[in-house]
Formats: structure tokens, sequence, C-alpha cells
């Protein structure tokens, strides 16, 4: 009983662990990485939206072509 209590109580912890050694190995990022990245982003948003609104520019008129 206690092997399987141990063993329950064992991937928890070790998740823990592993989750804090991550976070003390990450560092912030300088301001200029930051700017850079949330252009990139931006720039990204940007794109998929305009692609977007160009295929539903081109399905509104042939869904209308084709249940007239």
């Amino acid at each position: 009983m206690a092997d399987s209590v141990q063993k329950v109580t064992e991937y928890p912890q070790e998740f823990v662990k592993d989750g804090l050694a991550f976070v003390k190995r990450c560092a912030k990022p300088s301001k200029k990485e930051y700017i850079k990245i949330v252009q990139t982003v931006g720039a990204g948003f940007v794109i998929m939206g305009a692609i977007g609104y160009i295929v539903k520019l081109i399905h509104i008129p042939i869904r209308h072509l084709i249940t007239v």
C-alpha cells in the first residue's frame, strides 16, 4: 500500500521539480527583443486576418450563385 501511495505522489513532485528548474533557466527578454516579438505576432495577426477576409469575400458570391 505504501509503495502505491509513494508512486502516486512521485509524479506530481517530479513535475513540480522540473517546472521550477525550467522557470529558473528562463530569462526575461530585453525591451528590444520584446518589441520584435510583439511586432512579429502583430504582423501574423494582420496577415491571417487579411487572408480570412479575402477568403470570405470570395466565398460569399460563390455561395449566392450556388443557392440561386
